[in-house]
């Protein structure tokens, strides 16, 4: 492909062997119909099974499909980051492989980028459209992780942790550039880093269906989570997020 297409759809991927071949004959259906001139970027996460070879097999059948390769184990942090810079559409956005929000919302998120840099899609803004619930417990930890983010960072949205985020390019590649935080914690420093930056971010109500094959461990990877919030400020007062010129 020579012209820049018009969007990248990012997918970090870990050991998604089983899940891909779904996700990917979705986000292929989803693009006949609506959104010709994609490309579709699988970011292989250092994965011990199929998951390379799946996405290989599967190139026959989706000339637009590309697969990146992290080498090694990294995190879905630097798995997103590493698809971010390798993506060459105006407009990239990244999803779970579990397409927890259904790839059809994405046209939510893409809407909102007329008037903004960044949309994030959000459970928050309108839990009426959750089709699964997390457990108590994991919508609780969400719920008082939100709160720290609060409070850390000064972010306002009600949702940083959803798998699904549209940015509007090349505006939004300095996020990536100096994004530092490689694990589940990287949501609320992209978020972060756009606000530093003085890009426009809005929160887009969005269906979703949780996922019990989730790899997030409530407990171990939110103790992770809460460092990388310290990290986050940590950063800033070290100049390491500077400033763009203008």
């Amino acid at each position: 492909m020579n012209a820049r297409p018009g969007l990248s759809i990012i997918i970090p991927a870990y050991n998604e062997e089983r899940r891909l071949p779904r996700t990917l004959e979705c986000v292929r259906g989803y693009l006949r119909g609506e959104r010709a001139g994609t490309e579709v970027i699988v970011v292989d996460d250092g994965s011990s099974d199929g998951t390379a070879e799946l996405v290989e097999r599967m190139r026959a059948e989706m000339p637009e499909l590309r697969l990146v390769s992290n080498g090694q184990n990294r995190g879905k942090g630097y798995s997103v980051r590493h698809g971010m810079l390798e993506a060459r559409g105006r407009v990239a956005l990244f999803t779970d492989a579990d397409l927890s929000a259904p790839i059809e919302e994405a046209g939510k998120l893409l809407e909102a980028l007329e008037a903004a840099d960044v949309a994030i899609g959000s459970r928050a803004v309108d839990r009426r459209l959750i089709e699964v619930h997390q457990s108590k417990a994991r919508e609780l930890a969400g719920i008082l992780f939100n709160w720290m983010v609060r409070l850390f960072t000064g972010l306002r949205f009600q949702d940083t942790q959803c798998g699904f985020k549209a940015f509007a390019m090349p505006e939004a590649r300095i996020i990536f550039e100096q994004q530092r935080i490689e694990d589940f914690g990287f949501d609320p420093e992209i978020l972060f880093l756009a606000q530093r930056h003085g890009l426009r971010a809005v929160e887009v109500p969005v269906r979703w269906a949780h996922d019990s094959a989730t790899k997030v461990h409530v407990v171990r990877d939110s103790a992770r989570m809460f460092a990388d919030l310290l990290r986050i400020r940590w950063n800033a007062l070290a100049g390491r997020y500077p400033r763009r010129e203008k």
